[in-house]
């Protein structure tokens, strides 16, 4: 059976005969390592693609680069009619957010204003012809800061304006925060709705959720009711939605546990996260995980990354979950990756 249709049995709820084991699409293309090799030996792909076009009327981005001390710099201006906005970075690393004081939010705002939201199938129909049976297809709102990859305060506070700036404001409620937030929500619902015209059927909010970053009050009183818009535009259709909770979860399972979603991408266990799989089967019965397994166990010995790799699908099990590479390739591939891979062929062996 080939990697899809194991992934579509699975998805459907089927029992997990031999599990399947992932590779974010990102990290075929930016890491030099014999793929072609890893996919022969059984390793599949998940690919994001974008189903939404975001037309921003009031926004010219302006990215500059230099070498500054053997670094690369890269600079980014966000240019409107009402001012700029600037954000740097060194060698990928972002140094400087875009919202550095109240009235950039106001900025933003404008810069972001008088949307036009449109789908399209354009680049699905590609990733699919691309994959054939080797993988799965997964939709996103974008990746790119202008677009709608997270809900707005996921968004806001790591891509905009980072943890220390966003915790003052949404503390303090500035106003001109709570209005970009309800800008930008009402953008994501009417996203959510030109999705239901695409072919596209699994839909990934880029969260990178953890609750120790914002606790459970802000996250019921911000984030709750924006899912359930979510929730009520994709009722009744094919489409479902992944979010990539990659963190602690634990004070906000049962949050989690009454909100439909149909899956938690890049689930991560102890020590990175703060529930084990089994833990969170108990209190997501119904859910896929996409289970990222913790790097560490990468360094182990055979038989111990073995053991945790056969514990982790045993916990996990015995249906709707499958394994995934997607928050950093291990660093001793060459003998891991064969290791995990042969271990999930022949587990029911």
């Amino acid at each position: 059976m080939s990697i899809r249709k194991r992934l579509e049995s699975t998805l459907a709820g089927d029992p997990v005969e031999q599990p399947v084991y992932l590779v974010y699409d990102w990290f075929v293309k930016n890491r030099d390592i014999d793929w072609s090799h890893l996919f022969d030996l059984g390793l599949g792909q998940m690919n994001h693609v974008d189903v939404i076009e975001f037309e921003r009327p009031h926004l010219d981005i302006v990215e500059t680069e230099a070498i500054v001390n053997g670094q690369t710099r890269k600079d980014i201006r966000w240019i409107t009619d009402i001012g700029e906005l600037h954000e740097y970075y060194l060698d990928g690393w972002l140094q400087e957010y875009l919202i550095k004081s109240p009235e950039d939010y106001q900025i933003m705002a404008y810069a972001l204003s008088d949307t036009t939201i449109t789908p399209t199938d354009t680049y699905y129909d590609q990733s699919e012809a691309e994959l054939g049976e080797n993988g799965i297809t997964v939709a996103h709102l974008g990746w790119t800061p202008y677009e709608c990859r997270r809900t707005a305060l996921q968004e806001i506070q790591i891509d905009y304006a980072g943890l220390e700036r966003f915790s003052i404001d949404i503390l303090q409620e500035q106003p001109e925060l709570l209005e970009l937030i309800e800008l930008l929500n009402d953008q994501i619902v009417e996203a959510f709705k030109q999705i239901l015209k695409t072919k596209a059927q699994h839909i990934k909010l880029w969260e990178n959720v953890s609750i120790e970053t914002m606790g459970p009050k802000i996250f019921r009183k911000y984030h709750m009711p924006i899912y359930r818009r979510i929730f009520e535009v994709l009722d009744g259709s094919d489409k479902k939605l992944q979010v990539h909770y990659d963190g602690k979860l634990r004070v906000i399972a049962d949050d989690i546990h009454y909100m439909p979603l149909d899956g938690i991408d890049s689930l991560t266990g102890p020590p990175e996260g703060d529930i084990t799989a089994a833990d969170a089967r108990s209190a997501w019965p119904d859910k896929f995980f996409w289970l990222h397994p913790n790097l560490g166990w990468f360094s182990l010995p055979e038989n111990e990354l073995v053991a945790k790799i056969k514990r982790v699908v045993e916990d996990a099990g015995p249906t709707r979950f499958c394994l995934m590479i997607s928050e950093e390739v291990p660093p001793n591939w060459e003998i891991s990756v064969p290791i995990v891979l042969h271990t999930l062929k022949n587990m029911n062996s």
